[in-house]
């Protein structure tokens, strides 16, 4: 993957309510931030990117959970983000787990990387016949798309097709996400190690085998900053960030970065915690030096100077901030400024 020493876009979550975002999301472009993002949490994933829109941001799902929707579902909400933005809009897809997919939204949860792939191609496929009104004709294993009235299709976006980008953490999932989608979302659980060995050699491996160059491939690098300028900022921060760490550690999806570190042992243990209902005891088990593999910590020109490190070692287009407690947008601006310096 390329070395990345140029400046790259910054976004950020817009974690606010609804009827903030507007607000927030103009709060956020003064800090400096070029985008916002949100993601399939608690709340709808769409609806705050409608008014943060209007501020002038690049706006991003990062990531919508895939699987519990259609992909006509998923054309039109981008279709309508892209609009909106003025052209700013890139849909982002995830695949969550089998227990959220099949109990918590009551859909199918199978073959993961290929229902994957086949998302992102039926999605684009319906843009496209939309884009250029040619007939609907989308044949695969699990969707049968051949039914779009004129009348029920937006006609040409003045903005064009846009960008479909797919999270993965697994050699499967990267390898696929890179042959196919415009861009990649790197889980923000990572190191540099897993950066530029694992994940590296996937993607690699996917562009090669789909016939695809690196400039075909946006990779956003999402990363965990825990940044302040007071010892009591700092540490408000790391507690968040540690809380974070330990409930992403405890997911087998994401063992392949605790290997790369050498502390893939961990992962069950932190799992057999959450399978007891001890999701208070998680954060003590993530001791200080994984903590600081995983997340941009420090001061604010520390925590930039981390991330400058880990956009060089994944090549990253795009980073994305994440910051599991409440910021001082200060501090956040005196990192940001720090990382362009």
């Amino acid at each position: 993957m390329s070395d990345s020493g140029r400046a790259v876009p910054v976004d950020t979550l817009l974690d606010t309510p609804l009827h903030q975002a507007a607000d927030r999301a103009r709060a956020l472009k003064d800090a400096g931030f070029d985008g916002v993002f949100t993601f399939e949490g608690p709340h709808d994933v769409f609806l705050p990117l409608v008014p943060a829109a209007a501020a002038g941001l690049d706006v991003m799902t990062n990531i919508a959970v895939a699987f519990p929707r259609s992909p006509v579902h998923l054309a039109h909400a981008a279709y309508d983000l892209h609009h909106a933005s003025g052209g700013r809009f890139r849909l982002g897809l995830g695949t969550q787990i089998k227990a959220h997919i099949e109990r918590r939204y009551g859909a199918t949860w199978s073959q993961p990387v290929e229902r994957m792939a086949e998302t992102l191609r039926a999605v684009r496929t319906v843009l496209d016949c939309w884009q250029t009104g040619e007939r609907l004709a989308f044949h695969g294993e699990f969707f049968d798309l051949t039914l779009m009235p004129p009348t029920l299709s937006p006609g040409p976006n003045p903005y064009g097709v846009p960008p479909l980008l797919a999270g993965g953490v697994g050699p499967r999932m990267l390898r696929m996400v890179a042959g196919t989608a415009d861009g990649l979302l790197v889980h923000p659980f990572n190191t540099e190690a897993y950066l530029a060995g694992p994940l590296h050699t996937a993607v690699t491996a996917g562009l090669a085998e789909a016939g695809r160059a690196r400039a075909d491939l946006s990779v956003v690098l999402d990363v965990i900053v825990a940044a302040g300028r007071t010892e009591e900022e700092q540490a408000k921060a790391l507690a968040g960030a540690r809380a974070m760490v330990a409930f992403y550690g405890s997911t087998p999806a994401y063992r392949p970065v605790l290997d790369a570190e050498g502390y893939g042992d961990l992962q069950p243990e932190l799992h057999a915690l959450t399978k007891a209902g001890r999701w208070s005891d998680l954060p003590a088990a993530i001791d200080d030096t994984l903590l600081a593999r995983l997340v941009a910590i420090g001061t604010p020109k520390q925590a930039a100077a981390t991330l400058h490190h880990r956009i060089k070692a994944s090549g990253a287009d795009r980073l994305g901030f994440y910051l599991p407690y409440q910021a001082d947008d200060q501090t956040v601006s005196e990192v940001l400024d720090a990382l362009r310096g």
